[in-house]
């Protein structure tokens, strides 16, 4: 079984990257500007933005935009160049993409946590001419002298040391014609969050985010009647391709959020009326939790899409019975493979929670064993990506590249297998497997039987070192009861799980897990936080 789009939406081979040879989509946009400006043109008064208080058309998104593009050109900003955004969820992250999309420059968004070494090290790796930043982050900006190659540096919101005011960049004359990329030129620099080493800045290609939007349009149903509700960053890749440009592919508005707070997400997605978005599990958990959670209308909310870790059979069941109407799709992804890999179909999310679905249209997806070949069905492995949403690899990183793709297969460092109807299942990645005196355990799998506790908020499992067995299982868990003790939990986990599977210590807490600005789990961060043996 995999995903059928019918006679109507033509695939075919294509050779692409030199050595690939991947499924495409026949008819597709050329270039990411080319999604834009075909909705613009089929639907120039439809809703584009919403922002707080500022609401904008797709023709006067296109207008504010414009004005940035002149801006850019007028700078000496040239096709090929880089910018760098700075930016939390506003308008102006949109028109500034937009804007470099326009001319042919490469958007470079950048998370706002982060720290100077950081943003030095993204900046002068990419070798950005010009940057555009909040104003209350100047303090972390790099000293000019470590960047030479950065030009120009524009605050929003502010004024900041050393950068001229975003308005400068915003110019009423001198609008250029758009550019005509190469679909295989690079669009867009994603640096990955760097767990090992430097992050590795992905070369997200025309090519692979066309794909990405025509996937998720497809296999999620949007339309110019969907109402996408932004509440992870906007610099991550679920934000910027699989809300962002998506909703431009489907002609659709995006309501964006500065950050997402779910006692302020309620009230807005039953006034905005929303219809789909893609957060992470603790995200609608921490919706299911608000005491007023039955008093939003949330009828229109029809796509849950969701990523990043595993859904809880007991938070499936619970959107279940509030909102029947809302169809939860696993989207399983990487920034490599500029998001969606696998979807879940919304009528197995129920049957199938312990999957991150099929391939998507175009995706091929394999498991191999630690020789790189390919084991039968059902049988465990790491999980191999090809298809035209995988980059071609790394900005200014051939050795990298070298490393993880082959023969354009990107190699995910997840362990999973794929059963014989084709259903994807992801059990861990490499290296968070624990192996107990030669018995694996996949944290997934026991964070899973957690989540049905009562007393159970989330959890985490992470390896202990042992001088004996290698490692053992170790459980942080935070508490919705700080009555639940140690004992409870072993005692609910050893009727449900192997003995070797069983946590053998806990941390408890009475505060949520720690997590990234996109929602996932800090396992490193918790790791540092184990007990002494």
């Amino acid at each position: 079984m995999a995903w059928d789009l019918g006679s109507s939406i033509p695939i075919r081979s294509e050779a692409h990257f030199d050595d690939r040879v991947v499924r495409c989509f026949a008819d597709r946009p050329s270039h990411t500007y080319g999604i834009f400006t075909a909705t613009l043109a089929r639907h120039p008064d439809n809703e584009a933005l919403v922002a707080g208080d500022i609401r904008l058309t797709y023709r006067q998104l296109a207008a504010e935009s414009d004005r940035v593009a002149a801006g850019l050109l007028a700078a000496g900003i040239k096709a090929g160049d880089r910018v760098g955004m700075l930016l939390g969820n506003r308008v102006e992250f949109v028109t500034t993409l937009l804007a470099c999309l326009h001319i042919g420059a490469i958007c470079v968004p950048l998370g706002t946590r982060l720290q100077t070494p950081e943003i030095a090290y993204i900046l002068d790796h990419c070798g950005a001419a010009l940057l555009v930043h909040e104003a209350d982050l100047t303090d972390r900006l790099p000293a000019s002298a470590e960047l030479p190659k950065l030009r120009h540096r524009f605050a929003i919101g502010g004024d900041g040391v050393g950068s001229q005011p975003f308005a400068v960049l915003q110019k009423d004359d001198g609008i250029p014609a758009a550019a005509d990329p190469a679909e295989e030129n690079t669009a867009v620099i994603l640096y990955t969050s760097g767990t090992t080493g430097r992050p590795k800045g992905a070369m997200l290609a025309h090519f692979n985010i066309v794909h990405s939007a025509l996937h998720f349009q497809y296999c999620m149903g949007l339309t110019p009647a969907d109402r996408s509700l932004l509440a992870v960053p906007a610099s991550h890749v679920t934000g910027l391709i699989a809300i962002i440009v998506t909703a431009w592919q489907g002609g659709g508005a995006v309501i964006m959020v500065p950050e997402f707070k779910a006692r302020e997400f309620l009230p807005l997605a039953a006034r905005e009326r929303l219809t789909h978005t893609i957060m992470v599990p603790a995200m609608y958990n921490l919706c299911l939790l608000q005491p007023d959670f039955d008093l939003h209308d949330l009828s229109s909310w029809r796509v849950g899409g969701y990523g990043g870790a595993p859904m809880p059979q007991a938070t499936i069941a619970a959107l279940a019975q509030k909102l029947p109407q809302l169809g939860l799709m696993n989207a399983y992804g990487a920034t490599e493979t500029t998001s969606p890999t696998t979807m879940l179909p919304p009528e197995k999310s129920a049957s199938h929670s312990d999957s991150v679905g099929l391939e998507a249209p175009c995706a091929e997806v394999i498991v191999v064993d630690a020789g790189g070949r390919e084991v039968p069905r059902g049988e465990t492995g790491e999980i191999w990506i090809r298809g035209p949403m995988v980059v071609p690899g790394y900005w200014n990183n051939p050795d990298a590249t070298a490393r993880e793709f082959t023969a354009g297969f990107w190699h995910s460092g997840d362990i999973g297998s794929i059963d014989a109807d084709g259903f994807v299942r992801v059990f861990d990645r490499v290296k968070d497997m624990i192996n107990r005196g030669g018995y694996k355990v996949f944290s997934v799998e026991v964070e899973n039987v957690l989540s049905h506790h009562a007393g159970v908020l989330e959890s985490a499992i992470i390896a202990r070192p042992c001088p004996v067995l290698g490692e053992r299982v170790h459980a942080f868990v935070a508490r919705r009861d700080s009555a639940v003790t140690e004992s409870d939990l072993k005692d609910f986990c050893a009727g449900r799980l192997a003995d070797y599977k069983v946590p053998e210590t806990f941390t408890l807490l009475d505060e949520p897990l720690p997590r990234n600005a996109n929602g996932k789990l800090l396992k490193r961060v918790l790791r540092e936080r184990l007990p002494a043996a």
